[in-house]
């Protein structure tokens, strides 16, 4: 198979030259978030081969147990900690079903991504770094174990619902981050808010045309851990031209479809509206000038931001209602988005943000998805509420769910000062301790097993959670050899 040919050439001559193939592995195997079988098996297997212990708990966590090097029984066991899904988005145009075809790797120089895909480092190099680590002959360290989880990019499913009797570590690295020599002590908290509005029919007008909006040209990314450099919204973008422009027309919605994952940035929002035929003129200029706006303020950011508006055959004989259509446009462009608050306690860290994730019209209905991160969790309740009055003013209805804890930083952290010792040790340089707004899964297993120290940390990571995604192969193999000298020396 071609894709499988392209991925072996890209990692051929890598060092560490085993952890490379497990992670090649794991992008032959599907593992979209719920879709997680494939994966389990290919842990289980590993368990097998190796002679190790392995447990699958109730929600399909898998946890590992490796034995102690001879001598270092007594040493407190270690857990390292990643999970098994990713995040599928592909440029638009590309052809791959998440749901059976493998990744194509890509290497260019020191950077490794996949075609036309994201790259699923976050968080296959977590498990490739375990695997090798534990299937390693010449490592020192004391007992070990591995926590597999499921579905964290929806909702950290696997955390939740991790059986904490099988943990008995009380000392937890999670692998799940993605700066070199930066470790976590602490994270955002999150909750979501989805809007659901049943579509109030009418009859297209005659004299009215139709047109197709494209927002595209962003680049995305993570909602939490790129939230900070501000990157353009295309539902934001999208709405901002839609609202503009009612202002002097009369739209009725026919198609809306913007985002892809509720914890993605979107990059691409597609709207098909109708507005009266002689407002043409007015159209095009409204889009070219939300167009110039867009380009200069998000010059820096989003240098490549387009807006592209085409005039259509008519093929909609009904749309959403004008007086729908104008209390939709105007709540969705009210709908908070990005970042919201800056932390006044630890420098350059976004304390709050949301995410305008998902705007789609399905069926007979509305879909508009929300997500808000904040590592005060008060500040992150009243930002959804902000959100969930904003788009019930549609007569939407309105659901604020899936809430999670923030890890509340512990600069004091035995943990903590254990691995920056260490760090300095294998490389000679200071490591910096923060905390990220991203959503880790360390603070919902903190609150499940009970005096469990954590941290965060891993290789250099970019563009994760976009088709920009890629991994450092340098940064992982120094990553690699830290862990080693990290569980040798650690008591």
């Amino acid at each position: 198979m071609r894709q499988v040919l392209e991925s072996l050439q890209a990692i051929e001559g890598l060092e560490p030259q085993r952890l490379w193939r497990y992670f090649n592995d794991l992008s032959c195997i599907p593992r979209e978030s719920g879709n997680e079988e494939g994966v389990r098996q290919y842990l289980l297997a590993f368990a097998k081969e190796h002679g190790l212990e392995s447990h699958v708990d109730a929600v399909g966590n898998v946890i590992l147990y490796l034995k102690a090097t001879k001598g270092l029984e007594h040493v407190p066991s270690v857990a390292l900690q990643g999970h098994m899904d990713m995040v599928c988005v592909k440029d638009e145009g590309v052809e791959h079903d998440f749901l059976k075809d493998p990744l194509t790797l890509h290497r260019e120089g020191d950077l490794l991504s996949a075609v036309g895909t994201t790259l699923g480092a976050d968080n296959g190099i977590a498990i490739a770094l375990i695997l090798d680590l534990f299937s390693d002959p010449h490592a020192t360290h004391g007992p070990l174990e591995a926590i597999f989880t499921v579905t964290e990019e929806t909702g950290l499913v696997g955390a939740f619902g991790l059986d904490p009797t099988l943990i008995h570590s009380r000392r937890l690295l999670n692998l799940d981050s993605e700066e070199e020599g930066v470790f976590y002590i602490g994270c955002a908290g999150g909750n979501e808010v989805d809007a659901t509005l049943g579509v109030e029919w009418a009859m297209v007008p005659a004299g009215y045309s139709q047109w197709d909006l494209v927002v595209d040209g962003l680049l995305g990314g993570h909602s939490g851990a790129e939230v900070d450099k501000q990157h353009a919204n295309s539902i934001a973008c999208a709405m901002r031209f839609l609202h503009t422009l009612n202002e002097k027309s009369s739209i009725m919605l026919a198609a809306l479809d913007g985002g892809t994952k509720r914890n993605v940035i979107p990059s691409v929002c597609k709207v098909t509206f109708l507005i009266p035929a002689e407002h043409q003129e007015l159209a095009l200029a409204t889009a070219k000038a939300v167009e110039a706006e867009l380009s200069f303020e998000y010059s820096v950011s989003d240098p490549g931001v387009r807006l592209t508006l085409s005039p259509r055959s008519l093929t909609y004989a009904r749309a959403s209602s004008l007086a729908q259509s104008r209390k939709l446009i105007n709540a969705v462009f009210i709908t908070p988005y990005g970042v919201h608050r800056v932390s006044k306690t630890i420098k350059d860290l976004v304390e709050t943000s949301s995410n305008l994730a998902i705007a789609r019209l399905q069926g007979n209905e509305f879909k508009i998805v929300t997500s808000h991160r904040s590592s005060v969790l008060s500040s992150r309740d009243n930002l959804a509420a902000i959100t969930t009055a904003a788009l019930q003013t549609s007569g939407a209805s309105v659901k604020v769910g899936n809430g999670y804890p923030a890890w509340t930083p512990n600069p004091k952290s035995p943990l903590a000062q254990i691995c920056a010792k260490a760090w300095e040790e294998y490389t000679g340089t200071t490591p910096k301790i923060t905390a990220i707004h991203a959503g880790l899964e360390c603070g919902i297993i903190n609150s499940l097993v009970a005096g469990m120290d954590s941290i965060s940390l891993g290789p250099n990571l970019w563009g994760v959670h976009s088709t920009d995604e890629k991994v450092s192969v340098s940064s992982t193999a120094r990553v690699a050899a830290y862990l080693r000298h990290l569980l040798a020396t650690i008591r």
